[in-house]
């Protein structure tokens, strides 16, 4: 009870109470009554508001200072992955990464996307229960960030603990367990070996894959460092598997949940791109950021000072009724047709310089293992579901399901 205090003073939520895990949501609206910027009793700043989130993530004035950050977490390989940098170490970084992972790199890897969905899909019993995190949402960005990188089949089974591990850190310390940061700071250890070793092979004898191309990626004379590339390589199976493993996951039970939406996803396939979009405000995987301010700041009409936190709760601010119309409905028409200009984006992949690189990667993922599964009937079983224990993200534990006949059309 006394730890379940603590988090609550510091959050303004228990982000580990059955219920704040089975619906998060209800919390969120009781923090928002409470004001636009809350400051809980440790002093961490928290909103829910989309605009406040909004302004927060593309102002310059706050950032990732691990100065600021003890409260949170901090370590050294943090400080050399662009997603926890400022510019103009973060500016550097990110444009040297995004010169090897291109947008032509991504949609060059469709038809890959839809043949590993396709053979996901025709290994699942028909009819039988299953698991549709482990059959379908967990293998598939798996083996594909894994063929991206060059890891070969034999080793993609190390990349699950190590992944479990790593997205269980990226919440703040104060949530763990002793055991959970030493398994976390082992993962990292183990995962940076192997890719240190991986990385040698690759400047030795260079292959078409994402590891060859960082390895060689050059700016104007600059280049990755050995920490850097490493770092990126841990951030690019974290942030671009376990996001699309929540995406798949919660994507599903949402259809599942509202059949009228699934009838309307079944018969406009070719709004599979606009209904990921609803899929990813409505419950999306990624659920906190933290930015902390560099300079005093105002925010709201209140001044976070230089050097305090500010908790943004992106799927609150994806909730936000002055922002979306009855936010608490799943609408896949939200983003679709003549809609799709004038309607607000949601913050599920941020804003601003850091915005996720990975965006266009887990979005395809998503259109194409929707899509393709519910081409066939599937039922939710009638089991109770668990969600983990992350923060950060959000998502399924375990997804119960049959999956039957194919009986709507490709397209």
């Amino acid at each position: 009870m006394a730890q379940a205090v603590r988090r609550a003073e510091i959050l303004g939520f228990d982000p580990l109470a059955n219920a704040f895990r089975a619906d998060p949501y209800a919390r969120y609206r009781e923090l928002d009554a409470v004001g636009p910027l809350v400051r809980t009793p440790v002093g961490l700043w928290v909103t829910t508001r989309y605009e406040l989130c909004e302004q927060v993530l593309r102002d310059p004035g706050f950032g990732h200072e691990p100065t600021y950050s003890v409260v949170w977490r901090d370590s050294p390989m943090r400080r050399h992955t662009f997603l926890t940098m400022d510019p103009p170490d973060h500016t550097r970084l990110r444009r040297l990464v995004s010169k090897a992972f291109t947008a032509r790199l991504v949609e060059r890897l469709r038809p890959r996307v839809e043949e590993l969905v396709a053979e996901l899909i025709a290994e699942i019993p028909e009819n039988e229960p299953v698991d549709l995190i482990a059959a379908l949402a967990y293998p598939l960005p798996v083996i594909l960030i894994s063929e991206l990188l060059g890891v070969p089949p034999e080793d993609r089974d190390l990349f699950k603990g190590w992944s479990n591990a790593l997205a269980r850190g990226l919440d703040p310390d104060f949530l763990l367990p002793l055991r959970d940061l030493t398994r976390r700071d082992q993962a990292r250890e183990e995962f940076v070996e192997y890719f240190r070793e991986l990385a040698a092979r690759r400047r030795a004898e260079p292959r078409d894959d994402l590891l060859s191309a960082l390895v060689a990626v050059r700016d104007g004379g600059e280049a990755l460092s050995e920490e850097e590339l490493l770092a990126t390589c841990v951030l690019l199976l974290v942030a671009g598997h376990e996001t699309t493993v929540n995406l798949i996951g919660n994507g599903s039970l949402a259809l599942l949940r509202n059949p009228d939406q699934l009838a309307w996803f079944r018969d406009h396939p070719e709004e599979s791109a606009a209904a990921v979009e609803e899929l990813l405000r409505y419950d999306p995987p990624v659920h906190l950021a933290l930015r902390g301010a560099l300079e005093d700041r105002d925010v709201g009409g209140t001044t976070v000072k230089k050097g305090e936190m500010v908790a943004l709760v992106l799927g609150a601010a994806n909730r936000d009724p002055s922002v979306f119309r009855d936010p608490d409905r799943l609408d896949l028409t939200r983003f679709a047709g003549a809609a799709r200009s004038g309607a607000a984006r949601h913050l599920v992949f941020g804003h601003g310089i850091h915005y996720c690189l990975g965006a266009p990667l887990a979005r395809l993922e998503g259109q194409v293992a929707l899509r393709r599964l519910f081409e066939h009937e599937v039922s939710l079983a009638e089991t109770p579901l668990t969600y983990r224990d992350n923060l950060v993200l959000r998502g399924l534990s375990a997804l119960p399901a049959a999956v039957g006949k194919k009986r709507w059309p490709s397209s």
